[in-house]
This record gives structure tokens, sequence and C-alpha cells, in this order.
């Protein structure tokens, strides 16, 4: 029908498609450059397809392609810390009184889960919490030596003291080896800027109600964000809750709707700027 399925429909390959689209049907305009960037690595921590167009190109204005709906637009993304947990122990007999290398992780992880609460017991909002999850934890064994190796993501709010955390982490983990890398931090842009303001009355002119969101996830916005200096917001088709699902689909009336208000978001951002 109306669906289209597919990994990446939502995040972000519709989004893309929407910035390709829209700038082929807006065209040449007068002394307005469009580039439309299609960032390698935007699913891997190392981000390196933003981190290279940070560096080579100074934008006036930037959309980052998410999905925020199509009548919406997400002013910010948490940020991120990641942990890798290792420990290792000599093979013992599971009825013997020394905890298994299993459960020495996940007692570290259950108190960093302790830390986190404590952060957000007077904190409301996703937003503006500490948000963790066990993304991955694997045992292993050679006969004599037990291996148990754990992987947390800490979503991180706004001006997050994350030496503090990296520091607990340690401490908690007792003589387990951590590595803590791949830190970005949280980003929220300004919402009184010349290119809300044209999404804003893009999106009414479409028959919407346009509405902000803040994201509990990161995007390139954390990355070219605070390189820039400039306006910026994320925008595209889709509904963000889809992504990365076997259920991940786009509607094609949504996606259409989005390049139109696109197309007119990019007519009114030129004219202004040639007043």
């Amino acid at each position: 029908g109306e669906r289209l399925y597919g990994r990446g429909s939502v995040d972000a390959k519709g989004p893309l498609a929407t910035f390709g689209v829209a700038a082929e049907q807006v065209g040449p305009l007068p002394d307005t450059r469009i580039i439309v960037i299609g960032a390698t690595e935007e699913e891997a921590a190392t981000s390196k397809g933003a981190r290279f167009a940070a560096q080579r190109y100074r934008p006036d204005l930037c959309i980052i392609g998410e999905p925020s709906g199509w009548d919406s637009v997400t002013l910010g993304y948490k940020g991120r810390l990641l942990i890798d947990y290792r420990l290792e122990r000599p093979m013992g007999h599971t009825a013997g009184p020394e905890q298994g290398v299993a459960q020495e992780a996940i007692g570290w992880w259950q108190a960093l889960r302790a830390l986190t609460d404590d952060f957000n017991a007077e904190r409301t909002g996703a937003f503006n919490q500490l948000l963790p999850s066990l993304r991955d934890i694997r045992t292993d064994s050679d006969g004599l030596i037990n291996s148990v190796e754990a992987t947390v993501g800490l979503r991180l709010p706004p001006a997050y003291n994350v030496d503090s955390l990296e520091c607990a982490s340690r401490e908690l983990a007792g003589d387990a080896e951590i590595a803590c890398y791949s830190y970005e931090p949280a980003f929220r842009a300004a919402k009184n800027t010349p290119l809300v303001r044209a999404f804003l009355q893009a999106i009414r002119a479409e028959g919407g109600r346009p509405t902000f969101k803040l994201k509990t996830g990161t995007s390139d916005m954390n990355v070219v964000g605070p390189a820039w200096h400039c306006p910026i917001v994320a925008y595209g088709p889709g509904d963000s809750a889809l992504d990365h699902t076997p259920n991940e689909h786009i509607l094609v009336p949504e996606y259409a709707r989005a390049i139109d208000v696109l197309t007119s978001v990019l007519h009114s951002l030129s004219a202004a700027s040639n007043q």
C-alpha cells in the first residue's frame, strides 16, 4: 500500500532521499549554495563522515537528516558515553563461596544503575536525565580462567560532568578493566532562528501544527553543531520509534509532504537572504 519497508527507510535514508529530491526540485537559487551530504558512519561512534564535513564546510545554516515526522522539528540530542568492562578470575566450582565473573559484572552494572537513579531522582524529562543501557554481556572460559566482558551505553544530559562518571565507573568496578570511549556531549539548538521560523511557516502552510522534539539518542548534530555555531535543526519524515526495527517503514504520503515542506523552506531562506 502506502508503506515503504526497509532498513534505513526511516533512519536515515528516508530523510536523505527527502533532501536530495527537495534540492533537485528547488534547483539553482540566486546567491545560494545547497550542499547535500550523505555522511558515512552516522550510526557508528566514530562518525567519520560528520567529522570530515565539520572540518571541510562552514555553512550559514544546517539541516540534519533525521526522522522528526513531517510536522515536527528536532532541536537537540543527548550526549553519549560507552564503557567496556572486562574481568578475569581463576576457574572455581559453582558451589564454592566465590562469586562467578558474570555475577561480578552484573553487580557492577547494578551499582552503576543505582548511581544513575540517584542522579535522576530530582530531574524530570528524559532529556535531562542520565540514561544507562546494558548493551552486551558475554562470558568465556578456557578451562582454567573464566572471563566476562560487558558494554554499557550512557545517554548524557546537557552540561553533564563526564569525568566524574568515568571515575565512578572505575571505582565501582574494583579490579576489573574499564575502558571509556566515544564521548559526545549533548547538544541543544536555539529555537528562535530564521531556520526554525522557516520550518514553522512551511509546516503550517501544509496544514500541520508544528511541534519541537528533543531526542534521547545522538546524531551528527552532536558533532557539527558545536563546530559550526550556526542555526541548526534536524528534520525528516518517519516515526523514530521504528528506527532499527524489523518493522521499519515510512509512509509514502508523509515522505512526499516532507519534500514539500523542505522545498518551501529552501525557497524561503534563499529569498530572505537576498532581500
